[in-house]
């Protein structure tokens, strides 16, 4: 079983662009060590860092816009065996499908054809997603996820019926893509990490 850690300082990650993170997770084959405290990536092991801003205090900057930071886990291992993660910022108050829909994380697998999903509104049940962190910025199950759901664990949504927080919601977010087609187990932990100490 592979471990995902993503490093935090405070409630958002630090430090490293997600452009960097994203291309360097898809492209990572090998044990890679950028420059601290950034991020470290090994064999059944990730950290990930991402971008918000925080000043010295530990406050986060006024001047930054409030956004959710997400954590997209596929449901597929890279070659090297590690798990694939997609790091991606959104304002909240939007539904969970369109998140995903405009960040190209893959939502429907199989089912991406117009013919095999309802499209959004909530009648099919093919965009479940397990939601492994930050279930306090969602809103509660709707009729139709209880319905879909039923059997599915406490923590599976339906992306298309699952609002993620208000417009000034900041947070962490951690969603397993297709957990019905999930062909590896991982596990989150959530490491704080202080910026101003060597890593």
């Amino acid at each position: 079983m592979g471990s995902l850690q993503l490093s935090s300082c405070g409630s958002s990650f630090c430090s490293l662009p997600f452009h960097l993170i994203n291309s360097t997770i898809a492209n990572s084959h090998s044990t890679l060590r950028p420059s601290k405290p950034h991020s470290f990536f090994s064999r059944g092991k990730i950290r990930a860092v991402s971008t918000s801003q925080e000043n010295p205090s530990g406050a986060i900057d006024p001047e930054q816009p409030p956004l959710v930071d997400f954590a997209f886990v596929s449901s597929v291992l890279l070659p090297d065996q590690t798990p694939d993660v997609h790091l991606r910022q959104a304002c909240g108050g939007q539904k969970l499908r369109n998140i995903m829909l405009d960040s190209n994380i893959d939502l429907y697998g199989p089912y991406a054809r117009t013919l095999l999903n309802c499209g959004g509104v909530g009648t099919c049940g093919t965009c479940m997603v397990e939601v492994v962190q930050g279930k306090e910025l969602l809103n509660p199950r709707t009729g139709k996820e209880k319905e879909h759901l039923k059997k599915k664990p406490k923590n599976w949504r339906l992306a298309c019926q699952t609002t993620v927080g208000k417009p000034d919601s900041r947070g962490l977010v951690v969603v397993q893509q297709l957990p019905e087609w999930k062909a590896h187990e991982w596990r989150y932990e959530e490491i704080l990490v202080d910026p101003s100490q060597p890593s």
